[in-house]
């Protein structure tokens, strides 16, 4: 198999309250370090009810602190959010504290609304988001070697070469990836229309980089396991119902998951999350198992990056055991 990955966004469950969803993310990546997941890392979204994952820098430092080696960082970093500087310092901050563990992945959509963009003291104007390479190329260099004649510099940050990796769900990112030879993730778990395409072109255009002579693409699947299909199935209800609510417009905790969707969306709902949900792998070890085998055939990903955004804490610690346990 494809190495594997954890994407977490600490979701907040109903029942429950962010102080245990933050307790479980730490949990989850002592759990995943135990089992042997590559990395782990969580993303950045603001007022989001069932998101606890906002101050992405702060909690990778906590997951950081609790783990000894399994890799930890962003997936990712608003980088329009944020001056450049500013990420430099924080990731180089954790860098110098756990070095060799921490990997900053950038996007480069808001992760939020416009209201919320104000809030963070962003324009309205898209600039900052036609900055976006730019910006990376500005946050390569806070991180890399001390230039002669340097005026600003990261310190932390400078000289810790943190790994930058580029995220996103469209072409223009893989574009852009493949230009600056940096490895590339697709948020095929929430956006999969365009992941051939987008990793098609990635691959054709990359030119290689002193740190990444070859493409590396990684590939973000939804990927819930339990005993038996329909035990999976019904797991994954928690996921559907979240999709059908980010399609009405509705954000709230992650929902308790149902015996049967039918009765809670219309028939244009329910093809309008399946598209959404179309990289998803739900059922039992063999299932799983010949899924991500027939999507590595298809995507030649390097490695996938799961999430797994399941009600019951215990059922998701026990699906990414399972998953695991098919290497």
């Amino acid at each position: 198999m494809a190495p594997l990955s954890i994407l977490d966004l600490a979701p907040v469950v109903e029942g429950s309250d962010v102080g245990t969803a933050l307790r479980q993310s730490i949990a989850l990546a002592q759990h995943a370090e135990s089992l042997g997941y590559v990395r782990l890392w969580v993303a950045e979204h603001h007022n989001m009810e069932g998101v606890a994952s906002s101050a992405t820098a702060v909690l990778i430092g906590q997951l950081a602190a609790a783990t000894t080696s399994i890799r930890v960082g962003s997936g990712g970093i608003m980088l329009p959010n944020h001056a450049p500087l500013t990420i430099a310092e924080q990731f180089g901050t954790l860098a110098t504290l756990f070095p060799g563990r921490i990997d900053l992945g950038l996007g480069r959509a808001p992760g939020t609304d416009q209201p919320t963009m104000r809030a963070l003291r962003r324009h309205l104007s898209g600039a900052e988001i036609d900055r976006f390479p730019d910006d990376v190329v500005e946050l390569q260099a806070f991180l890399g070697p001390v230039r002669e004649g340097q005026v600003v510099r990261a310190v932390p940050g400078q000289g810790t070469e943190v790994p930058i990796w580029l995220l996103g769900s469209s072409l223009y990112s893989a574009q852009l990836a493949a230009y600056l030879g940096l490895p590339f993730a697709f948020a095929s778990h929430f956006a999969p229309e365009l992941l051939q395409q987008a990793l098609d072109i990635y691959r054709a255009q990359y030119r290689p980089s002193a740190r990444h002579p070859q493409p590396y693409a990684m590939v973000g699947l939804n990927v819930v396991v339990a005993d038996t299909d329909e035990q999976a199935r019904h797991l994954f209800t928690s996921i559907q119902q979240r999709f059908l609510g980010m399609q009405r417009g509705q954000r709230g905790l992650l929902p308790r998951p149902v015996d049967s969707m039918e009765a809670l969306w219309t028939p244009g709902e329910k093809l309008g999350v399946e598209r959404m949900l179309r990289e998803s792998i739900v059922g039992s070890p063999d299932t799983v198992r010949a899924g991500l085998a027939a999507t590595r055939e298809r995507t030649g990903a390097d490695e996938f990056i799961v999430a797994c955004a399941v009600h019951d804490f215990a059922a998701r610690l026990r699906s990414y055991e399972l998953l695991a346990s098919l290497g």
